[in-house]
Order: C-alpha cells, then sequence, then structure tokens
C-alpha cells in the first residue's frame, strides 16, 4: 500500500483528475437517497472526464446494491479493505489474516468486557450473537457464532473487517479503549457516531487504498477531491489536495480539511461539483 507525505501545492486553475466521495453524511441524503441534484452532478463531472470513486465504510456485500442506486462508479468499501469495478466486481482485497485476527479479538475482548463482534467477509456477513441486529439490518446473509469461529472459517474468503460493539461505553472511551488493545495489530477507527469500532489491516485505510489505486491511473494524490464526515474519512482527506469537510461533519474532519461545504441534506457535494464545471469545463 502507498503512504501518504507532503502534497504539492494545488494550483486553483487546475482542474481535479480524480472525485473521491465518502457515502454516509457525505454522498447521501439522511435517508440514504442520492438526491436528483446531486446524481446531475455525478454525471457531469464524469462526462467532462473527471473520474468519480466512493469510497465508503460499507461492506462489499453491499456494493450491488450501491451500484444500482448511485450508478456504475468504481466503489473503495470496507474503509479501504476491498476495490470494486463499476459492474461490481472485486478488484483488490486487503484481508486480515487469519491468525491476526483471532489475536485482535482476544485482545480486545480482555480489555473490554461485555464487547460483542461482527466480521465481514467479501460477500457475507458474520456475528456473536449480543451483537446488534440493528446495525446491520435484516436483509443480509449472517452467520451467528464467536468471532473466533468466524474467523477461523477466512482462509476460504478474505476477512475484510472486524466489527465491535460495547452496549454502554460512550463511543470516544470504547474507541480508546479498543485501539489502545488492538495497538498496531490494526487500524482502527469509527465511522457511524454509535458505538461501534471498526477494525482492519494494518495499514488499510480509505487514503492508503485510494492514494494506490489512483496512482495505478497516473493520478497523484495532490490531484484529487475527496468529500468526508467522519473519522474513518480523516486520513482521505489529509492525502489529498483538495479535501472538503461537509458541514455536518465531526469536529475532527472540519478541523482537518482544507475546504468546507454544505451538509449533506444541502446538496454539499453537488455544490462543489456544479463549481468545478462552471470553472474548468468550457
Amino acid at each position: 500500500m502507498a503512504t501518504t507525505s507532503a502534497l504539492p501545492l494545488v494550483d486553483p486553475l487546475d482542474p481535479p483528475r480524480l472525485i473521491a466521495t465518502d457515502l454516509d453524511g457525505t454522498l447521501l441524503r439522511g435517508n440514504g437517497t442520492l438526491s436528483p441534484r446531486t446524481r446531475a452532478a455525478l454525471a457531469a463531472v464524469e462526462q467532462a472526464g473527471i473520474p468519480v470513486v466512493l469510497v465508503t465504510g460499507r461492506p462489499s456485500r453491499v456494493v450491488d446494491a450501491l451500484l444500482k442506486s448511485i450508478g456504475p462508479h468504481h466503489v473503495i468499501a470496507a474503509n479501504g479493505a476491498a476495490v470494486h469495478t463499476p459492474d461490481g466486481t472485486l478488484a483488490l482485497a486487503s484481508p486480515l489474516p487469519p491468525a491476526e485476527a483471532t489475536r485482535l479479538v482476544t485482545r480486545v475482548r480482555a480489555a473490554v468486557p461485555g464487547v460483542s463482534f461482527a466480521v465481514e467477509y467479501d460477500r457475507d456477513f458474520g456475528h456473536e450473537p449480543d451483537y446488534p441486529t440493528w446495525s446491520f439490518g435484516g436483509d443480509t446473509v449472517e452467520l451467528v457464532g464467536t468471532a473466533e469461529a468466524l474467523v477461523a472459517r477466512t482462509p476460504a474468503r478474505p476477512l475484510l473487517k472486524i466489527l465491535a460493539h460495547h452496549p454502554t461505553l460512550p463511543l470516544d472511551d470504547f474507541y480508546e479503549q479498543a485501539r489502545h488493545a488492538a495497538g498496531p495489530a490494526a487500524e482502527t477507527t469509527h465511522s457511524t457516531g454509535l458505538s461501534l469500532v471498526e477494525f482492519s489491516a494494518p495499514g488499510v485505510t480509505k487514503a492508503t487504498t485510494l492514494i494506490d489505486w489512483s496512482g495505478r491511473l497516473g493520478i497523484a494524490g495532490h490531484e484529487i477531491a475527496a468529500f468526508g464526515d467522519m473519522p474513518n474519512d480523516l486520513p482521505m482527506l489529509t492525502a489529498v489536495g483538495r479535501s472538503y469537510a461537509m458541514a455536518n461533519a465531526h469536529p475532527d474532519v472540519l478541523a482537518a480539511a482544507r475546504h468546507r461545504t454544505s451538509s449533506n441534506e444541502e446538496d454539499g457535494v453537488a455544490e462543489v461539483l456544479e463549481g468545478f464545471i462552471d470553472a474548468f469545463v468550457p
């Protein structure tokens, strides 16, 4: 995976060569839909030759449904653990090694009593009995068992992400305890505002995958414009030349991004994309 470094200054007269956008709380409205204005703005930048990649914490198993509702774009899913082509094909995976995943679960379980786990594979999902059903909905293929048993199934499929839930700890406290327990064995983040913490393979973030993938296309980090709202977007926003925080973003995201735009409910991404079209497209 590529690593990020100091970026060259962005010439305001140069258009971005790639648009990277988070989904929930960013591109999509609170009810999970894509507004007609935003749909038109995405089509306009694609038509102008600026590709769009959807960069999300959502798992690979929902990519097909996303593409049907949003349109054919590349997707970086599971916080960077998977890359999908516009037809939904899994093109690249960066899974957690099973032995490391087992040790991770053991350490977090010991450090944070009461935690329950779920695991995201490339195309299905498993969870412990105490893991909350509200976090994944009833329309998924699910496997139930201990996290240790679920992780042991991974030689047959990529294990893209482990999720942990605590029923009583505030998110900030839970996140800090889980991050400390995981140490360098995983990337630890959160994205929902609820008491869910997410673990990916070491070095795998939205940023590392975005920069690695765009580099294969000949596009450098400073040539990318990216949009986000939650802490799992921070690595991506600090790795690109044009970073935009939504008005509704987490305080850490508002502090880190170079620019701000309107909220997801007010089509903030479309607002910026329309500006790119006006400024850069003849």
